[in-house]
């Protein structure tokens, strides 16, 4: 009896173990997101006398993000995020068709947080979001998902440290060509440090990150066209100083390098004032270098033996500001932009400063404002990215004149920084809007300093209920490209340029 008795009272003490072992706090939450839309995103209407673009202007549909996380306790949890679409209404690839039943669900995030024991020292590893530290318009280096681990501590309430490292990029070379191997030297892997400074009235966050690209990592030869699967599109624009507009003659640039890796570098210095409130300032400093791996042949017009061999080397700067006030019924404010651009010689590579991911957010059709969703990705999203231009807007933010009624006004100009000399190694009369035609890309449309565009937007939000919200965007953009510029390229093609537009309505849930 006793043995019993001693067999019972382990098995409760291991039935009592298991069960405090599984007592998680699981919570959800997420957004999910319906839309309609119309819109012409394209810059050119004719070339060659035939219309340049021939999908639908309007579309519906819908996306639905839910996160669930975890928690153990305040030292761990475990978060995964789940994406369900883009859907756009009636396509069947993505689950939109009649009878549904797309394979559209996505791992969005995926990851761990824990507490150091005994410590303040806190890690996430796992699919994360990727965002370095920013202000006054968006990343305009890397704002996106990735796999990797940061470690943050907090030394004082002024002062604290993150340390990072990710693996965007790896295992996506398919190999077997031109003597190389599936899956060798293709993996891209960053180490960034920053220094979050919080005082009174002003805040800084300082920040370096290193990176190591592998001469098959951004290949995009006859084995591997596109692998990254993201709405911003394919990293190669921005890592290299190719893109879509050149007349090149290769098409796989790690095939011209000995190194087996090359070097990648950002810095960056966001600051934030808010000492005078209600008076907001932001500045926000980065630098970008890409080191040289290889060179490439790009046809020239007029040259003498009609090609020329260009540098991959990419490396250049970018400054940005906010300036606001906020007030009873709105919120004035003034911004600008100034980046670095092309000096007409791609022998000694691109001045355009390399990115990531980035993501502008100064307007909402050449940037990423308000919501930063509609229902396809592919038709009204022209440019993410600040490199090769310069800009100057005004925005009155969050207007209300009525109750649960708020509205964004913004106005801006966007000129270029790149040399007009630069037109010369184009391939045609509209290489200036090609990279915003193949798909997303985040490069584009590519200004020299005689071109221009104007947008307008007017972005409405309507809080239905305290989790339902109804937003109704407006956005045109005037086309002042400069014909008389692009008529110099490699093809004298004919064109006819054209101004873009949007509207959208999206009902979004959140909770």
């Amino acid at each position: 009896m006793k043995r019993i008795m001693t067999l019972a009272l382990a098995a409760a003490m291991v039935f009592g173990a298991a069960t405090g072992a599984s007592a998680i706090d699981f919570k959800a939450s997420g957004q999910w997101l319906f839309g309609v839309a119309a819109g012409d995103g394209s810059f050119v209407n004719k070339h060659n006398g035939h219309h340049s673009d021939t999908r639908d202007i309007f579309f519906a549909g819908q996306r639905l993000r839910t996160q669930i996380d975890a928690v153990a306790s305040e030292a761990l949890s475990g978060t995964v995020y789940f994406e369900i679409g883009d859907q756009t209404w009636g396509e069947g690839s993505s689950g939109g068709a009649m009878g549904a039943d797309g394979t559209v669900v996505e791992v969005k995030r995926a990851y761990l947080d824990w507490v150091v024991p005994n410590t303040d020292l806190k890690i996430r590893m796992g699919i994360q979001g990727l965002t370095l530290p920013n202000v006054a318009g968006g990343s305009a280096i890397a704002d996106t998902d990735a796999a990797g681990i940061t470690a943050s501590y907090q030394f004082n309430d002024n002062v604290g440290l993150t340390v990072l490292w990710s693996r965007p990029v790896n295992d996506n070379f398919s190999g077997n060509y031109d003597g190389r191997h599936t899956n060798y030297l293709d993996n891209i892997d960053l180490f960034a440090v920053s220094l979050p400074l919080s005082f009174e009235g002003v805040s800084a966050t300082p920040w370096v990150m290193y990176g190591m690209r592998g001469k098959n990592a951004l290949v995009t030869g006859p084995a591997q066209k596109s692998f990254l699967n993201t709405k911003d599109g394919s990293v190669v624009d921005t890592l290299t100083s190719r893109f879509a507009g050149l007349n090149t003659v290769d098409d796989d640039l790690s095939s011209h390098t000995s190194k087996a890796y090359g070097s990648l570098f950002w810095a960056g210095l966001p600051i934030k004032v808010t000492a005078f409130d209600p008076l907001n300032i932001e500045v926000d400093l980065n630098y970008g270098y890409a080191e040289k791996m290889g060179r490439y042949t790009v046809n020239k017009r007029g040259g003498l033996d009609g090609t020329v061999r260009a540098s991959t080397k990419r490396e250049g700067w970018l400054a940005k500001a906010l300036v606001e006030y906020k007030m009873d019924w709105g919120t004035p404010g003034i911004f600008g932009w100034y980046a670095s651009g092309d000096d007409g010689n791609v022998k000694n590579g691109s001045e355009r400063m390399p990115s990531l991911s980035p993501c502008p957010t100064f307007t909402s059709m050449m940037g990423a404002a308000g919501i930063d969703w509609n229902p396809t990705w592919t038709l009204y999203e022209r440019s993410n990215n600040y490199d090769g231009s310069w800009g100057v807007g005004l925005r009155i933010a969050d207007m209300s004149f009525v109750d649960d009624l708020k509205h964004t006004f913004i106005a801006a100009y966007r000129g270029g920084t790149n040399s007009p000399g630069m037109v010369k190694y184009m391939k045609n009369g509209i290489a200036w809007n090609e990279s915003t035609l193949t798909g997303n890309s985040v490069e584009g449309p590519y200004l020299t300093t005689n071109d221009g565009l104007l947008e307008f937007n007017l972005l409405n939000s309507w809080q239905i209920y305290e989790n339902l919200q109804m937003h109704f965007d407006l956005a045109y953009v005037v086309n002042m490209i400069d014909k008389d510029t692009w008529n110099r390229s490699f093809m004298n093609d004919s064109f006819s340029k054209q101004d873009a537009w949007k509207a959208q309505l999206t009902f979004a849930y959140s909770f």
